[in-house]
């Protein structure tokens, strides 16, 4: 059974810093582009950044120059670097894994949260 694991989630005070991690397991990692979606309370999921197989990321605009996605297939792993963090940036984080050639192969992890407080 395909897992989609996030991590690295937490309280953090305006300005600060933190990495999420997101393993994935039980699929070919290089054959899944990956995404780092958001969910705030009483709001939608929404994109945040997104990575494909060959690296390149795309971002949304609320996050750009603040945030970075990066890969690393070697241990099936996709990171977000969230810096400069803001108290708008609280919601749970969820990792997304979808095939580049099947994309009904979908699948999501369970999240993790972030709160941006002082």
């Amino acid at each position: 059974q395909v897992q989609v694991v996030e991590s690295g989630g937490g309280l953090v005070q305006p300005g600060g810093s933190l990495r999420l991690s997101c393993a994935a397991s039980r699929i070919i990692f290089g054959f899944y582009n990956m995404g780092w979606y958001r969910q705030a309370p009483g709001k939608q999921r929404e994109l945040v950044a997104a990575i494909t197989t060959f690296g390149r990321t795309n971002y949304a605009d609320f996050v750009k120059g603040r945030f970075t996605i990066s890969r690393d297939n070697a241990k099936n792993t996709v990171y977000l670097q969230m810096n400069s963090l803001k108290p708008e940036d609280t919601a749970v984080y969820y990792c997304n894994a979808r095939h580049i050639y099947a994309p009904d192969n979908d699948y999501w992890g369970q999240g993790t949260q972030v709160t941006v407080s002082s």
